[in-house]
This record gives C-alpha cells, structure tokens and sequence, in this order.
C-alpha cells in the first residue's frame, strides 16, 4: 500500500511499495560544508566526537553525502509548507537546519527540551520540524523501503543468502521487535498495550534481507500480540497465502525434490511452506542440529538489522514518555526508512557501528506450535540436502 495520509486513527502501518528505487544526486556539497562551519560554532563543546567518527557523524548519525541525500530527496515539500520556523534569536531554519533538527531528535532520543536548548529554539518548533520531516520522509522516501521488484534482485539476494550458511532459496529474514512506552495514569487501564514482561508496548514486524536492508515492515499492533498472530494479520501473509508474494522459481534438490522461495524466522512464527522455523526439541538427530545451526546463522541479519536501527535511530531504543500512539507507527517507519538510506548511500558510517543481534533484552522467545505438515516435508528435504544425505 501507499503512504499513510491524513488517518490520525489508523494504528498499523504496512509497506508495500514497489516504486522505482533511483537515488537523486545530493545537495551542493560545498553549501553543506559552509552551513556545517556555522553550525558546528553554535554547537561547540555541546557533543564530543567519538574516536572514529568526525563531530558531523557523532551528532547526526549520517555522513555528510548522506545528509545532503536527504536534504536533495525532501527538500522541496519540506520547505514548500507556509510555517516559518525560527531560531530564539530570531533568524529563519533553513532546509539544512530543519533537517539537522529532525536526525538529532530521531537519533539521539533526547527530549523536545533538549534538542530544543541544543539548537537554540523552543521544544514546540522541534516537535513540529521532527513531524513534517516524518511525513515528508514518508512521502518521498518509501522507493528506499520495497520488495525486491525484479527476478534479477531477488536473485541477488538469494544468492547471498546461501552465501551466509548454504540455505538455498532463501528471499529474507523475518523477526520482532518492542517499541516501548510510558502511558498516562489514565491509559494504564488499559491492558492492550502491555506486552509479556508487563511493558507496554508496540510491536515492529520486519523482512530483513542479507544487506541487512528492510524490505516489508509493519507497525502499529500492540505490544500484547505475539509473533504469530502480527503475522498473520500483516499484508505480506495474505500476499504469501495466495501466491503472490514469494512466488518466483522452485529450486530442485533432488530429483522429484523442489523447495520454493521463502523466507526464515525463529519460533515464535508458524512453520509454513514460504516460512521455515527451526526444528524444535533437544537431543535432536545430527541433519536437524545443523540445520538449525544454519538457519540461526542465516536468520541473524534479521535481528542485526533490528538492533541497529534501535541503536542508531535512539528515539525507539528507550521506553517514551506518552507518545501519541498515532503518530508513533509513523515514526517507526520514518526512522526503518532511514536505515535503509543509509545502507543504500554506502555510507561510510556503517563501517564504525557495532554488530550486535540484541533488540529486545529481557523478552524470553515465544514458541508457536502450528506447523503446516507440507513444511515440515519441505524443510526435512531442506535438512538432509544440506547435509549431503539426499538422494540424488
């Protein structure tokens, strides 16, 4: 579906979208430099550059390419609004400033008030400037967030999923996440939004392939729901039930033995034949201990992705202090988008961030039962064609 408009009551957001992925040439970088010069004296003693990143990077989270990318890609509707937004003293936020505002509130998780006195304006100003660059990033920036569109793609990315642990035909990693919260007193009655270790929260749903790139996300359900039931509420399995998405060439093992695309996931999902869990159970035979060996290894980009964007894009890390619950899913994606910018610029940032697979600390792994028994053929064939004990 398209971008979301105008639908404050809509609470889950689904992306799938398959536009034109072109990039627009950037900003002038000359200009970029000139307005950093004068930020930078504004800001002085403000932030300390980590040891590998310059104070551009440290405070923005993007490099310099990245940030005139974004400023190019929603300049003209950014600024195209009737507000004019300015400085205490006065002087007008240009699209470099208004820009510069919103990545700081998204990828430090400071407070309206602290971003506010950190670039001299009022915390009303910073809240409106981070809302138009969520919208806008959402209008103009959804080509950096789709389904592979082509079988060229697709096989690309097949390809080096079997190059991370041999699963052949495999299209994307799916796995979940908790955006947590701080209601009010008055919402606490309300127990929809409290999750299994008694947080509330709301659940982010995303399709991970191998570049660590989100390629479906969706967000909105309340932390209360499991893996499961997100899934099968989601767009993508109503696509994937009906032969629409995940419907490209059968890959033959053996003679009379095909295995169709699909993606992967832990547990907590239902074992389906375009979605292959792990085996469950311990003491399990040598074919099902390595499979799920390589299936752990092969699913990982899924949770990487997922603690990267928390790490990077901070506003989602913490719990929120009564978030508009509207407004939030949106967020949620403006900041998916941004991940995914910044994998498609080649940005040299990523070169200095830690991999880790830990997003959801303190959450003990579901196990969902259901298991479709074509599957569980499918993924014993799967099994022993890794493990060279198929006939041929």
């Amino acid at each position: 579906m398209g971008p979301i408009r105008g639908s404050k009551k809509k609470r889950k957001i689904e992306l799938k979208i398959d536009n034109e992925n072109v990039l627009v040439s950037g900003s002038s970088e000359e200009g970029s430099i000139d307005w950093w010069d004068e930020f930078s004296k504004r800001i002085s003693g403000s932030v300390s550059p980590s040891k590998s990143l310059d104070q551009f990077e440290s405070v923005f989270k993007v490099s310099r390419k990245t940030f005139n990318y974004i400023c190019s890609l929603i300049g003209e509707p950014m600024m195209a609004k009737t507000t004019n937004f300015v400085f205490l003293n006065g002087k007008s936020m240009s699209l470099n400033d208004q820009v510069a505002l919103a990545l700081r509130r998204l990828s430090s998780g400071d407070s309206l008030i602290n971003v506010a006195n950190f670039f001299g304006t009022n915390h009303s100003t910073v809240s409106q400037i981070t809302w138009r660059f969520v919208e806008t990033l959402e209008e103009r920036g959804l080509h950096h967030l789709q389904w592979p569109s082509t079988e060229h793609e697709m096989a690309q990315i097949k390809s080096k999923f079997e190059n991370i642990r041999g699963l052949p035909n495999c299209c994307g990693a799916i796995d979940t996440t908790h955006i947590t919260m701080l209601l009010s007193a008055s919402e606490r009655t309300i127990d929809v939004w409290l999750d299994r270790k008694d947080n509330h929260s709301m659940i982010l749903q995303a399709i991970v392939d191998p570049d660590m790139r989100f390629r479906d996300v969706v967000t909105g359900w309340p932390g209360k729901m499991d893996d499961a039931s997100a899934l099968q509420g989601s767009t993508f399995f109503d696509l994937a039930e009906k032969g629409e998405r995940l419907n490209g060439k059968k890959l033959k093992l053996s003679e009379g033995t095909e295995v169709q695309e699909y993606i992967v996931g832990d547990s907590g999902f239902p074992l389906l034949p375009w979605l292959i869990t792990p085996y469950q159970g311990r003491d399990l035979p040598e074919t099902k201990s390595e499979f799920n060996k390589r299936h752990f290894a092969t699913r990982l980009v899924a949770q990487r992705a997922l603690a990267r964007l928390k790490d990077v894009w901070r506003m989602i890390q913490g719990v929120m202090w009564r978030p508009d619950k509207h407004r939030l899913p949106r967020v949620i994606l403006a900041c998916c988008i941004l991940h995914n910018i910044v994998i498609d610029m080649d940005d040299d940032v990523l070169d200095e961030l830690t991999l880790t697979h830990q997003h959801d600390s303190g959450y003990r792994s579901e196990v969902c039962e259901m298991a479709d028994k074509n599957a569980s053929i499918s993924r014993d064939k799967l099994a022993l064609y890794l493990s060279g004990r198929l006939p041929a």
